[in-house]
């Protein structure tokens, strides 16, 4: 049996559907999903895995023996050796106060005087997906052969690397094989699996590199900007390689802005029209003289031309310019083109990745530019006329010849540009994906086509004395931009004028202005920046600059820095400057692209990395109070959710020592006790200007953002009008009836919590309660579940209502696993067990949650 190990399920399935001699069989192993089917008469089954099935982590500590030096012991007992330099001071150390331990150093809590530590500490890398590996080592016991088929890049060869690693623990003599693909066509899997070559460990090394490096210096810097301000008030405060100095771009351009003296300048406008035309005919003229620095000088031009009505053509010219096709889209021009269309990088980069397993797409992490000869052009214009109808007429026009690809700079043999394969239906997109698959289909039959001409007709006016322009341009040769209308600016036409024709003139006005700073970037072009700039790879920029968005630092788009995101940038900056710069950035990432072509090894790239770092945080130890103190404030901002109705004193996001929930809280406490609850589930931001004040209460109103929802606006304060909702009765308690008793079933807002939830009037002795969702206007139905016999309510959403049973473990509620808990081991399960058990026995009165367990507490006490 051959096992051929795909990076996705969605990835397994294609495989098997498109190698399968009859229709694959879907089946399981454990419970991972499987794919057995035929190949050239030879039993084959795919599995798919969930990305990286392997994390990199640290052990818990670094040891010092005499004789062995320094040493980490992972959790199986094995001992790795540390290079931890001799400058670095050893045990017995004079305290036991964390992180000194007897013999060595832990790395695991938070602690300043473990960073230098943590720096050269070993990486392991730990399952991350236990489930997977399990299944994965049950088929490779059963197998002939391996093929490694995740993606072609960097992660993948990782990947593949590290899957086959775990399938060489129980069979370390299996025969393995790449297959190399760039989309799941038929004709591109089949001639993958037909010409199978060996894994490439150099790739897979560089992209271990990367990982390793990555992990290290975001927990060093991530750990030192945290611990060097400690507001309390729960923000990790991240930094990285590649994101501090991505972070430096913003506020380089921020700081050009605030620094940015603007200039006065005056311009003279107006419309004009051939005689008796339309107003609808009219077009614009400007002096020309497009910007006067001199006010009395625009000031004489204009009183020259105020009240005037008419003005002579003095000249028409017309000359007309070639705009040439575009090049083949690689991932950062995509990135950029979606953007101007709304789709934010990182968004684009997960539509980007839908369409490639669903076939529609190639792949779309690349830097190529440039259409490899083997790609049939022809045939992929034929298929795509025949399954997307809007662009049949354009297709068959590219069909006609003559078809000359455009080529970009960049040439690479690992995969073609992004590119519509022809196969799969488009029609069955909606919203992101159909607007970035049109993107992409249309970008690629732009390559195909010839250039489109423009006319630009310049008309030069005499208006009393005064030269004035117009100029307008029409597009004459549509060349690609019948296919391709994206930045295309609509046509001015200009009326058939010649010259000594009179011309209507209206509106003519001075305008006062001011010259503007630099743009904030956009997140295209922010992306574009940092190719250009040697940061980041073309997988992770879009993923880096979601990370800013998330740790706030960034806001908007346009982007622009946040206060806390300033701070960080600017105390980096003065005391450890090279973090901020892309140089050091640039350096590791080319030490990873020589680990790749077999130039240098991951061990030393990886321990160069370790020397720049160790470096970088010595000097950021030296100035921790000043750099604390240069954030100081910028952290408070950034926790702020507004002003206490109180004592007017700031309200910060906090974080509870006990039990590390989040609350909103007064800074000036102890005087002022004034605490909020947070609601839960959601990623809670500041408003601004009247809308930050409840106009109710005067307590702050928060911006909630659910994941994948609409955004919604609250007081903070659970006791505002504005929060209030009346119980309502939503049926009877089925357990309280049974006992020979009368309660009702209440649903209640907690004016503490903001919580919702239903509670029988008679709670303390029958203990039937049901949580709610947080928000929607509830109905009673009158109904019970014909299940458990739990009320049924009616929950209007945004969405429209929602039927749903309140008890959450009713039988017709199919529990799904969460991603990545899918096991747990019989210790941990046994430890939540015990704890389980103490919690229940130290209670007098057990409170249920559902009417089962009710039922069974009842008739326990019957008993």
């Amino acid at each position: 049996m051959k096992l051929i190990i795909a990076e996705k399920n969605d990835a397994a399935r294609q495989i098997a559907e498109r190698l399968s001699t009859g229709k694959p069989k879907k089946d399981k192993v454990y419970n991972t999903a499987i794919y057995r089917f035929e190949w050239k008469g030879e039993e084959c089954v795919t599995i798919g895995l969930a990305g990286h099935i392997l994390a990199p982590d640290f052990c818990d500590s670094v040891l010092f023996d005499k004789k062995l030096g320094w040493y980490s012991v992972t959790e199986d007992g094995e001992m790795l050796p540390a290079d931890i330099p001799d400058g670095l001071a050893r045990p017995p150390y004079d305290t036991k106060r964390k992180p000194f331990l007897a013999d060595g150093i832990s790395i695991k809590g938070w602690k300043l005087e473990s960073l230098p530590y943590l720096t050269w500490a070993p990486v392991i890398k730990l399952p991350a997906e236990k489930e997977l590996i399990r299944s994965l080592k049950n088929l490779a016991k059963k197998s002939d052969s391996v093929i490694i088929a995740t993606d072609f890049d960097r992660e993948g060869e990782l990947i593949g690397s590290d899957a086959l690693n775990k399938v060489r623990e129980v069979a370390p003599d299996l025969p393995v094989a790449r297959a190399q693909y760039s989309s799941f066509t038929k004709a591109e899997i089949t001639q993958a699996f037909d010409n199978l070559v060996s894994l490439d460990q150099n790739l897979a090394d560089a992209g271990e590199s990367r990982q390793h490096i990555d992990l290290i210096w975001g927990a060093v810097l991530t750990r030192y900007l945290t611990l060097a301000k400690f507001g309390g008030f729960g923000n990790v405060r991240s930094a990285g390689r590649v994101q501090t100095p991505t972070l430096a771009l913003v506020v380089e351009r921020e700081r050009e802005r605030m620094a940015f003296v603007p200039e006065d300048y005056w311009q003279i406008r107006g419309m004009g029209a051939a005689q008796g035309a339309a107003e609808d005919d009219r077009f614009k003229i400007a002096h020309k003289t497009a910007r006067f620095t001199d006010k009395d000088a625009a000031e004489a031009a204009y009183g020259h031309v105020d009240g005037v009505a008419t003005a002579t053509v003095a000249a028409v010219t017309k000359r007309s310019r070639k705009q040439q096709p575009p090049t083949p889209f690689a991932t950062t021009s995509l990135q950029a083109a979606a953007a101007a269309e709304g789709i934010s990088p990182a968004r684009t980069m997960r539509i980007a990745e839908s369409l490639y397993m669903a076939g529609l797409i190639s792949y779309p992490r690349v830097d190529n530019t440039v259409y490899p000869a083997t790609l049939d052009l022809g045939a992929v214009v034929s298929d795509l006329a025949k399954i997307n109808p809007a662009l049949a007429p354009v297709c068959k026009k590219v069909l006609a010849g003559p078809m000359k690809p455009t080529r970009g700079k960049v040439e690479t043999t690992d995969h073609p540009p992004i590119y519509p394969t022809g196969e799969g239906d488009p029609s069955a997109l909606d919203g992101g994906q159909r607007k970035l698959y049109d993107l992409i289909a249309r970008r690629f039959l732009a390559t195909l086509m010839g250039p489109a001409t423009i006319e630009n007709t310049k008309l030069e006016l005499d208006v009393n004395g005064e030269p004035f322009v117009a100029s307008g341009d029409v597009l004459v040769t549509p060349g690609f931009r019948e296919a391709y209308p994206y930045g295309l600016k609509r046509d001015e036409q200009m009326p058939p004028l010649e010259q000594g024709d009179a011309v209507d003139v209206f509106d003519i006005k001075l305008e006062a202005k001011q010259t503007e700073p630099p743009a904030r970037y956009s997140q295209g072009k922010l992306v574009q920046e940092m190719e250009k700039r040697g940061l980041g790879t073309k997988s992770t920029r879009a993923s880096i600059i979601e990370r800013l968005y998330a740790v706030r630092y960034l806001k908007n788009d346009p982007v622009e820095p946040s206060q806390l995101g300033i701070a960080i940038i600017d105390a980096l900056s003065q005391f450890a400057p090279r973090i901020t710069s892309p140089d050091m950035t640039s350096e590791l990432d080319g030490d990873m692209t020589r680990v790749e072509r077999g130039e240098d090894t991951e061990e030393h790239v990886v321990t160069h990395s370790r020397a720049l770092l160790a470096g970088v945080l010595d000097e950021l130890l030296k100035h921790t109070q000043e750099l604390g103190d240069a954030i100081s404030d910028a952290v408070t901002a950034d926790a702020r959710v507004g002003a206490c109705p109180k004592c007017g004193k700031d309200l910060v996001m906090k974080t509870s020592a006990k039990t590390r929930g989040s609350f909103i809280g007064c800074m000036g406490w102890p005087d002022c006790d004034v605490t909020y609850p947070v609601p839960s589930g959601v990623k809670v931001s500041p408003l601004e200007g009247e809308a930050a004040v409840c106009p109710e209460c005067g307590a702050p109103r928060i911006k909630c953002q659910p994941f994948r929802q609409k955004a919604f606006e609250i007081c903070v304060n659970p006791t505002c009008p504005t929060n209030y909702e009346p119980d309502l009765k939503v049926g009877e308690c089925k357990v309280c009836a049974e006992a020979g008793r009368h309660g009702d079933l209440i649903a209640h807002k907690s004016e503490k919590s903001g919580k919702r939830f239903i509670r029988c009037t008679n709670y303390d002795d029958c203990g039937v309660s049901y949580p709610l969702p947080a928000r929607g206007k509830l109905e009673a139905t009158g109904e019970t579940c014909p299940e458990c016999g739990a009320p049924i309510v009616v929950v209007n959403t945004a969405r429209g209502p929602w039927r749903i049973c309140v008890n959450m473990d009713c039988p017709t509620k199919e529990k799904k696993p969460a991603r990545g808990r899918k096991t747990t081991t019989k210790a941990s399960a046994a430890k939540k067990t015990t704890a389980a058990k103490k919690t229940a026995a130290k209670k007098t009165t057990a409170k249920k949650t559902t009417a089962k367990k009710s039922t069974t507490k009842k008739t326990a006490a019957d008993k």
